[in-house]
């Protein structure tokens, strides 16, 4: 496995899904306030639920930076280099928007405390904490700490794996977002053609 193959993939993952989700602050606040008619979400409570998954998950990737880079003196880096190997197939459902039931817990849910603005401005900050852990540990030492996942049935992942998880989930939820246009879209035609 090429770690640093796999380091790059994960930054070029993070920044296509954090430039996605960048882009639906600029919508407009009809677009951004649409209740779907499944009673799901807006727009802007997705953003917001994308927030506090990241800030929950980032506690997570913090402790097992520090981790690893302290297991970075007891372990042999090469040797879990050459035994690694990145399995991407169990983690795609991760990404795609209802492939399976996901129970999030109560605290990731949105509670409309934080304006678009402070929400946005988190988000990016959250971007460059995830660079910033890969740059900490851009020799491969998040192999050196696992920490459980039990979303989709995941079992323990690396420090890399979580970031890409992180990634992942915001991916998933562009997708919803996407979902919640059509249907503005879809019902502002249907009004216009009622005119």
């Amino acid at each position: 496995m090429d770690i640093f193959r796999l380091i790059q993939d994960i930054k070029t993952h993070l920044q296509l899904s954090f430039n996605e989700v960048d882009r639906w602050f600029e919508k407009d606040t009809k677009m951004l306030n649409h209740q779907p008619s499944n009673g799901g979400w807006t727009v802007q409570q997705i953003l917001e639920h994308i927030y506090l998954t990241n800030y929950y998950l980032l506690i997570l990737i913090e402790k097992g930076s520090k981790k690893a880079m302290r297991n970075y003196l007891n372990f042999d880096l090469q040797s879990e280099i050459k035994s690694y190997s990145f399995n991407k197939d169990k983690f795609e459902k991760v990404g795609e928007y209802g492939a399976f039931e996901w129970i999030r817990p109560e605290h990731m849910e949105p509670k409309g405390e934080l304006n678009l603005g402070e929400i946005r401005s988190l988000i990016s900050e959250q971007y460059y904490q995830c660079l910033n852990y890969l740059e900490l540990m851009k020799n491969g030492e998040g192999l050196l700490c696992k920490i459980t996942m039990t979303v989709n049935r995941l079992g323990k992942i690396n420090v890399y794996e979580y970031i890409y998880f992180l990634s992942l989930h915001a991916q998933r939820h562009v997708t919803q977002m996407k979902n919640n246009e059509l249907e503005t879209i879809k019902n502002f035609k249907n009004d216009f053609q009622n005119i």
